[in-house]
């Protein structure tokens, strides 16, 4: 009996992307789902709403030589949610860890969700610190310097985004995409320069959102 063959096999004409798992961690309200509502749908939502529990979506992005499919999941401040969060760092390719430049605290716990990732992850994973809401430089309780020279010390990525602003949020994303593994060798190092770029080109850029009356 014959059994049908032509999906099957025209599916193998173009390898599907392959999918990353990026989880986002971070306190309460340091921005997590606007970073994440910014990248997917390029717009801001003024009024807050804690995340409960976890969040996934999934999106495709185009670069010069591939294409790569990311799923992010957002995941909840919140410490009563801190239990179910150690299972979606299990298998995640990439960390963005989120802190908000106007709130000390949530800059110290960053050490703690590192932490995490690493006991989980070892050193097989990408994580990326980032410090949120860039546009209310006027409140900054956390330097650039500062922030800098931590990810240099402990070996991983620094940006400043603004979620409102859209200002990085774009740039984040696209430096993890070109950071993943499966580059050959040039694309490697197109990435590690990048990296230095990303750390060192954040002091003279001030989002626009920053001079808006808004």
């Amino acid at each position: 009996m014959d059994t049908p063959s032509t999906p099957a096999t025209a599916d193998f004409s173009s390898t599907p992307p392959k999918r990353t798992k990026i989880v986002l961690l971070g306190d309460q309200s340091v921005g997590k789902t606007s970073l994440i509502t910014r990248f997917m749908y390029d717009t801001f939502d003024n009024t807050y709403q804690a995340t409960i529990g976890i969040d996934f979506l999934s999106k495709t992005m185009y670069l010069e030589d591939r294409t790569v499919r990311l799923q992010l999941w957002d995941t909840a401040g919140q410490e009563r949610f801190r239990s179910l969060i150690p299972s979606y760092i299990r298998d995640s390719s990439v960390a963005i860890v989120v802190y908000d430049i106007t709130n000390r605290q949530s800059y110290l716990s960053t050490s703690k969700w590192i932490d995490d990732v690493r006991s989980e992850r070892g050193n097989d994973v990408i994580i990326v610190l980032v410090g949120n809401k860039a546009d209310l430089s006027e409140k900054r309780q956390v330097t650039v310097e500062e922030a800098t020279q931590k990810a240099t010390q402990i070996d991983i990525m620094f940006m400043e985004t603004s979620a409102k602003a859209g200002h990085n949020v774009k740039s984040l994303f696209k430096k993890i995409a070109m950071s993943l593994p499966g580059m050959d060798s040039n694309a490697q190092a197109d990435a590690q320069n990048a990296k230095i770029d990303v750390t060192t080109a954040q002091t003279p850029a001030v989002p626009e959102a920053s001079q808006c009356n808004c």
